[in-house]
C-alpha cells in the first residue's frame, strides 16, 4: 500500500476561464512538478471552468458541477489549493470552493473520523500586492477544519512589488526563493500523505 503512488490534485482558483493564462495555475503546477520524485501523480482542475453552484451541500442539485470535483478530492492524498490575490483576499472563486468543502465536517468514516481525515493540503498564492500571508492562513484554518493536515512549510506564494504591474506568468524564470518553497512544500506534503496512508490517525 505504501509503494502504490500518491495521487494530488491542484484546484485553481483563478477567476479567468481557460484557455486564458493563469498565474495561480503556473505556480500550481510547479508545485506538482516538485514531488513527481516521491512518488505523487498529480491533476490540475481550473475550477471556474465548470459551473460550481453556491451552497454548502456536497449536491446542489441540477447543473452543479461540484460532485465531480468532489470526487476528485476525495480520490486525492494532496490537495494543492492554489488563489490569486485580488483586493488583499483569496479568489470568489476560492471562497466557493472552501464553501463547498463545508459540507465535508458532517461526513465521518465507519470509525467516527471525518473522512478528510488523513489528506494533506498546501496552498499557493500570487498576486500582485500583499495579502499572501493572510490568504494562507485563512486557507489552512479553513482546509484544517474539514480534515486536512498541513505539513511543515506548506504555503507557497509570489507576490510583485506593490503599485506596480506585473504577472507570475511574465516572469522570464521562477525566482529561486519562491522554486525553493515550491520544493519544499511539495516535498513536506509528499511524506506527510504518505505517512498518513501507513499510520492513520487513531479512531474517535
Amino acid at each position: 500500500m505504501s509503494n502504490t503512488p500518491l495521487r494530488a490534485l491542484a484546484l485553481v482558483c483563478s477567476l479567468k476561464p481557460s484557455p486564458a493564462p493563469s498565474s495561480s495555475q503556473l505556480l500550481a503546477e510547479q508545485v506538482l512538478e516538485q514531488p513527481s520524485g516521491h512518488g505523487v501523480e498529480g491533476t490540475v482542475v481550473r475550477v471556474v471552468d465548470h459551473n460550481v453552484l453556491p451552497g454548502v451541500e456536497a449536491d446542489m442539485g441540477e447543473g452543479d458541477a461540484w460532485p465531480g470535483i468532489r470526487e476528485q478530492i476525495l480520490a486525492a492524498d494532496i490537495l494543492v489549493f492554489a488563489t490569486p490575490t485580488w483586493m488583499g483576499h483569496m479568489s470568489s472563486v476560492a471562497q466557493r470552493v472552501l464553501e463547498r468543502l463545508d459540507a465535508e465536517l458532517s461526513v465521518t468514516d465507519d470509525e467516527g473520523r471525518p473522512h478528510l481525515t488523513g489528506k494533506v493540503a498546501v496552498v499557493a498564492v500570487v498576486g500582485n500586492e500583499d495579502g499572501a500571508h493572510k490568504i494562507i492562513a485563512d486557507s489552512f484554518q479553513a482546509l484544517n477544519d474539514v480534515g486536512f493536515s498541513i505539513p511543515a512549510q506548506a504555503g507557497t506564494y509570489w507576490n510583485g512589488e506593490a503599485m506596480l504591474p506585473g504577472d507570475y506568468n511574465d516572469l522570464d524564470e521562477t525566482p529561486e526563493a519562491v522554486a525553493s518553497t515550491n520544493a519544499t512544500a511539495a516535498s513536506n506534503a509528499a511524506h506527510l500523505a504518505r505517512a498518513l496512508r501507513t499510520q492513520v490517525y487513531p479512531a474517535l
